[in-house]
């Protein structure tokens, strides 16, 4: 393959300095030669003798010149064109090592032309599949971690129940009862990702009030923010704006949200739940008081199993995947998910495109800054 690519551009060199060459063939037997014998007329002397010596000289020399300009010229082009083909010749060894499970080798783009754009292409694909690839091998590890705790938890206390070291009482059960809806929890948490995941190919979308579905998620968190004395504050756009979206699905973002906010947010504290009109979109927000979330972790908050904090997920009972969830449905619907955080105060938003403009999250998804937040 490289030997063929490298000569067919050779092939493409030679004919254009073969034209060249007969070009210079003619003009040579034409023009020049016709300017010769009028100057043997016009000085008097026998044209035909001399002008015949004259076109087999000229034709000698341009035979000689023209074979060692062939020659150079195939030398020089060759190594040219090697140079302009070295990055496909780089890429063509990296796709090999990308397919044999070497996400780390990149390809030099030194060049501004088309083949420098293809290489820095090249390296943003081989960049995004090592980063698939890390979250593929972290996926598996977390989830084999979040499993076995669980199981082994439920596989101590049965073997205990088992010998008799412990006895079959109602606290017993209840335990075991626990980290069985633990499990259960994982694995309905996993299956919504992978619906959520698919969730651009089934979407069931009609106009939807973002404040409606607010109003259902608070009233079935309300026992809950009671118990820890939480203040729910609301601030919706007047009037609030539909927006076309999955009804169900988008009621799920906003409960995992709310939900998210529920178990950060410790008592006394307050919550704000609203909604903002963008022009061509409309962005929903929920602010909650409590310790905010460090700058180097903001970019990774929606990535599945991730934790600012390695024990606070299990400390506060999720799994790390509420998040990862509202952001695939929400990409799903063309929008945008973002959070921003500040010492004492964590914001989560998304925003959805109205009449079905996905353009328009990504034009109107520009940071949501705290300070203009109301309280």
């Amino acid at each position: 393959m490289k030997r063929g690519l490298l000569f067919k551009l050779l092939t493409i060199n030679i004919p254009v300095a073969a034209l060249a060459i007969v070009v210079l063939w003619v003009v040579l037997d034409t023009l020049a030669a016709g300017y010769f014998s009028a100057l043997m007329r016009e000085y008097r002397i026998n044209p035909l003798d001399v002008h015949r010596m004259f076109i087999h000289s000229v034709h000698r020399y341009l035979i000689w010149t023209s074979a060692g300009a062939l020659v150079l010229g195939a030398l020089l082009s060759s190594l040219l064109t090697r140079m302009v083909l070295r990055p496909l010749y780089q890429m063509i060894k990296t796709a090999g090592l990308i397919a044999g499970g070497d996400y780390s080798s990149r390809v030099r783009a030194d060049s501004h032309d088309e083949i420098g754009e293809l290489a820095s292409a090249f390296n943003l694909m081989a960049e995004s599949l090592e980063r698939v690839e890390q979250l593929r091998k972290d996926m598996v590890s977390n989830v084999a971690h979040e499993l076995r705790t669980p199981l082994t938890n439920i596989r101590g206390y049965m073997e205990a129940l088992q010998d008799g070291v412990v006895a079959p009482t109602e606290q017993t059960f209840r335990l075991l009862h626990e980290e069985s809806l633990r499990l259960i929890s994982l694995v309905e948490d996993l299956l919504e990702l992978a619906r959520a995941d698919a969730a651009r190919f089934s979407l069931d979308i009609e106009q939807t009030s973002l404040e409606e579905l607010t109003s259902r998620a608070l009233k079935k968190f309300d026992l809950e923010f009671r118990q820890k004395n939480i203040e729910i504050r609301e601030d919706f756009s007047k009037p609030g704006t539909p927006a076309p979206a999955d009804r169900e699905k988008l009621a799920r973002v906003v409960e995992n949200l709310l939900q998210n906010g529920l178990r950060y947010t410790p008592e006394n504290g307050w919550i704000l739940v609203g909604t903002k009109d963008e022009g061509g979109s409309v962005k929903f927000f929920i602010q909650n008081s409590g310790p905010g979330i460090e700058a180097k972790d903001l970019p990774f908050i929606f990535e599945r199993f991730y934790r600012a904090e390695k024990s606070r997920s299990r400390a506060f009972g999720g799994t790390g995947i509420g998040l990862a969830i509202v952001k695939e449905i929400i990409e799903a619907h063309g929008g945008r998910a973002g959070v921003e955080s500040s010492p004492e105060k964590t914001l989560f938003w998304f925003s959805l495109p109205l009449r079905g403009n996905p353009e328009a999250a990504s034009r109107h998804a520009a940071s949501f800054p705290l300070s203009n937040t109301p309280l």
